[in-house]
């Protein structure tokens, strides 16, 4: 009876990396979900989707962006965390996500534990707008009207990409704002035009149509050097020097999804995104290609890790 048994496991054990390959030969037979944790027409949505078209190109099978915004990315990923890991649920993760396990306590979900790379997309730079009808063309003359008079800064809510930037920003300047927190970066856009708020960071695919529109004057961006959509607008390290930030996007999966479909999407993406073509499309969103493979993204990961706890912890960042 033992020996039947230990016949048994061992023949499961051989046979899994072989239904894997096959089941990754015919993936994907059915659309995939791609959780992000921003809202609709924020810069994450907007890769999301651009991805997803450019992916059904070369499997006809939908990519499914689902939209679930709230505490900067951790909704997004405690859901990602419990779906079934078959390949058919993927999170969008950046730079936000990271900001909200260094902020947010008790989290259900652990990016190292229960998470497995798939590929990283590229970086982008935020962009500091304010409303044209302000008094204001450059970081130096926002950074004196703060000390003259109470200011009103939005973001996608507290501990999101947008809110760390600023509270990093005023840190670093000597100064401060009210902050403003919204359910998304677009709402928080279109107050700065409507004149309900005075300023907020975006990262440029989510400013770059009102910035073209003339709804929102940029006057500073977060790399240190000129985004080539901006090239007008200095890096607010000009003002305010060692000031630096970036927005990422990268691509995620529940951890025991099985790795021959990891490499086959991850191959997929790391393709698609080195194409002229869509790295055209990306480009003139402001994307920064880079196109890294699951062992890229991991090493990323860690990186990243660290210089997002460096920043809170520069910052002072707490949520209460």
């Amino acid at each position: 009876m033992l020996k039947s048994k230990i016949a048994i496991v061992a023949s499961l054990a051989l046979a899994t990396p072989v239904l894997a390959a096959q089941s990754a030969s015919t993936y994907p037979e059915r659309p995939i979900r791609l959780v992000i944790g921003s809202a609709p027409g924020s810069g994450p949505d907007i890769i999301a989707r651009v991805l997803s078209e450019r992916l059904y190109k070369s499997w006809h099978q939908r990519i499914v962006v689902d939209a679930r915004p709230g505490l900067a990315g951790a909704i997004s990923a405690d859901i990602a965390a419990r779906s079934a890991a078959d390949g058919y649920t993927w999170l969008m993760m950046t730079s936000q996500l990271f900001i909200a396990t260094k902020v947010y306590k008790d989290l259900k979900f652990d990016l190292e534990r229960d998470f497995a790379s798939i590929a990283l997309v590229g970086t982008v730079p935020y962009v500091l707008v304010v409303n044209p009808q302000m008094p204001v063309k450059s970081v130096a003359e926002l950074i004196q009207l703060t000390k003259k008079t109470h200011l009103r800064h939005g973001s996608a809510g507290p501990g999101g990409g947008e809110h760390l930037c600023m509270v990093y920003f005023l840190h670093m300047a000597g100064t401060q704002m009210l902050h403003v927190p919204y359910k998304g970066i677009p709402q928080a856009l279109a107050d700065v035009a409507g004149q309900e708020i005075h300023t907020t960071f975006a990262v440029v695919p989510a400013a770059l149509p009102m910035v073209q529109g003339g709804r929102v004057r940029p006057i500073g961006v977060t790399s240190t050097k000129r985004a080539p959509l901006l090239p007008d607008v200095p890096p607010i390290s000009d003002t305010v020097p060692g000031f630096e930030n970036f927005g990422w996007y990268s691509v995620i999966a529940p951890k025991a999804t099985p790795v021959a479909l990891l490499d086959k999407v991850s191959a997929e993406i790391v393709k698609a995104v080195k194409e002229p073509e869509f790295a055209e499309q990306l480009k003139i969103l402001g994307i920064d290609i880079v196109g890294g493979s699951r062992a890229e993204l991991d090493a990323f990961r860690k990186s990243e890790s660290k210089r997002m706890g460096d920043i809170v912890k520069q910052a002072n960042l707490e949520i209460k």
